[in-house]
């Protein structure tokens, strides 16, 4: 795996939705390196991504409550485990699930396996909460995938939060888990 500063000087073959991620973060004048790799399916292959970019990947949970009314993007430190319970507690929700791939294509225009906080350039509707673990915001940068788990960026958690998501009109809750 190589690593390259900013968007492939080709992007022949890759999705449209790829391509809009380096679009907006080139707009909002965001560093940020990426691989290139084999699809990221397990955490496995994301701890070998982890290590070529030198940081913790997230790991992204697309939630909703039981009516599947409310939806939420849970960013987590990878190792973690996710218990809902504590989560349901600190966001006032009695039960959370997964919730499911055609609201993920809806909503974020991701497809299953590419859950990432890059998504909620797609929903402009503000339908999707952005909930944030507090260890993830302790590390100076962070890695997601931009729309598409063949590639992985690293940029500062920073500009995570002081450009991109004001940019995006998107407030994360932040929790402890």
């Amino acid at each position: 795996m190589e690593l390259h500063h900013g968007r492939p000087a080709d992007c022949t073959g890759r999705e449209e939705r790829e391509i809009r991620t380096y679009d907006l973060l080139d707009q909002l004048g965001i560093d940020y390196i990426r691989t290139d790799h084999d699809p990221a399916t397990t955490m496995e292959v994301c701890h070998v991504i982890d290590g070529v970019l030198d940081v913790l990947i997230c790991k992204n949970l697309f939630l909703c409550n039981r009516q599947q009314t409310n939806f939420y993007l849970l960013m987590m430190p990878g190792d973690k485990p996710f218990k809902t319970k504590d989560l349901s507690a600190q966001l006032g929700v009695s039960r959370l699930s997964f919730a499911s791939e055609n609201h993920m294509q809806e909503l974020l225009d991701v497809l299953p396996g590419s859950v990432s906080v890059m998504g909620l350039m797609n929903d402009p509707d503000n339908q999707v909460r952005l909930v944030i673990d507090r260890e993830v915001l302790e590390e100076e940068y962070v890695g997601c995938h931009p729309c598409k788990n063949t590639s992985s960026i690293k940029l500062r958690t920073s500009d995570l939060l002081e450009k991109f998501l004001p940019a995006v009109h998107h407030t994360p809750t932040v929790v402890t888990l």
